[in-house]
């Protein structure tokens, strides 16, 4: 997966609290295995009306925010199923950050999974976030990993924690597979050393 370090760009505010990842990736477009093309498919169901067509109203269909990058939500945010098409439709579309207050649990490791990192704030904190992004159509934010912190459009810096070994394997690309790649000659030895002390296995 890409790893993840600094990102700077375009924050899209979504003012709403349990955003579920049916609303994320309605299930009309689980209809691949890929994230190709499923960022066509975000917020599908509040982005185009029944004839497909885009709704101008909608945040993401307004010309500010069409290249976010980051998107910054209420609390509970990918609650509902646990389709990891949720988490591929952010980064088919750009999207590569999400800040929030809190996280539906099974969308979380997705995201930290995948390479979408999920930011958690306090609740204040996203409140103020979000109440200046809606005032500056197309202000921007900043996200480190690194320094695990979040500026502001305003400047103000937010710092935010999350555990050591996910911040590690995001800052390197890592996800669970490439974790245990890098450890083939441990366990090239133990599964050699295994069969000399235990042949019948083979």
């Amino acid at each position: 997966m890409q790893a993840f370090d600094t990102l700077a760009g375009v924050a899209l505010p979504m003012p709403r609290a349990n955003i579920d990842t049916d609303a994320i990736i309605p299930q009309r477009w689980l209809v691949t295995v890929t994230r190709e093309g499923l960022g066509t498919g975000l917020f599908g169901g509040w982005r185009y009306d029944t004839e497909g067509r885009a709704r101008p109203e909608f945040i993401l269909n307004q010309p500010p925010y069409r290249h976010a990058c980051i998107l910054v939500a209420g609390a509970n945010y990918g609650c509902g199923s646990s389709r990891e098409h949720a988490v591929w439709a952010h980064l088919d579309h750009g999207i590569r950050a999400v800040v929030a207050p809190s996280f539906g649990p099974i969308f979380y490791e997705n995201c930290l999974n995948n390479g979408l990192l999920p930011v958690v704030l306090a609740d204040d904190e996203v409140a103020v976030l979000l109440q200046q992004l809606q005032h500056r159509p197309g202000a921007a934010c900043r996200v480190d990993l690194r320094r695990q912190e979040v500026t502001g459009p305003d400047g103000i810096v937010y710092p935010f924690s999350m555990d050591a070994g996910r911040r590690a394997a995001l800052l390197q690309g890592l996800d669970d597979i490439g974790m245990s790649a890098r450890q083939m000659a441990q366990i090239d030895a133990f599964q050699a050393r295994q069969l000399r002390e235990q042949p019948w296995l083979r």
